[in-house]
C-alpha cells in the first residue's frame, strides 16, 4: 500500500511538471510571437495596403472628376494627395493599436 502512495505521489510530481513546463513553453510562444519575422512583414504588408488603396481610390476619383468636369485644377492630384494623407493617417492608427497593445505586454512583465 505504502509503494502504491509513493508511485502516485511520483508520477502526480512527475503531472505536475510537464504541465509547468508546457505552460512556460506556451508564455515564451507567447511572448516571442509578436516580435518574429512573419509579424514584422505582415505589419509591413498592412502598411502598404493601408496607405495603397487610399492613394489609388483618390488617383481613381480624381481621374474621373477630370474627365468628367473639366476644370483649371487637377482633382487627380488634389485627390491624390488627399488618398495619401488620408492612407497615413489610417497606416498610422493600425501600427499604434497593434504596437500598443503588444508594448503594453512588454511593460507589464
Amino acid at each position: 500500500m505504502h509503494d502504491y502512495r509513493e508511485n502516485r505521489q511520483k508520477r502526480f510530481e512527475r503531472f505536475i511538471r510537464k504541465v509547468r513546463a508546457k505552460g512556460l513553453r506556451k508564455e515564451n510562444a507567447e511572448r516571442n510571437k509578436r516580435s518574429s519575422i512573419i509579424f514584422g512583414l505582415g505589419m509591413i504588408g498592412m502598411v502598404g495596403w493601408a496607405v495603397t488603396i487610399p492613394t489609388l481610390a483618390g488617383i481613381a476619383l480624381g481621374i474621373w472628376i477630370d474627365r468628367t468636369w473639366p476644370s483649371t485644377h487637377s482633382w487627380t492630384l488634389i485627390l491624390l494627395f488627399a488618398g495619401i494623407i488620408l492612407g497615413c493617417l489610417n497606416a498610422w492608427y493600425w501600427v499604434q493599436n497593434s504596437l500598443g497593445r503588444t508594448g503594453d505586454r512588454r511593460e507589464r512583465r
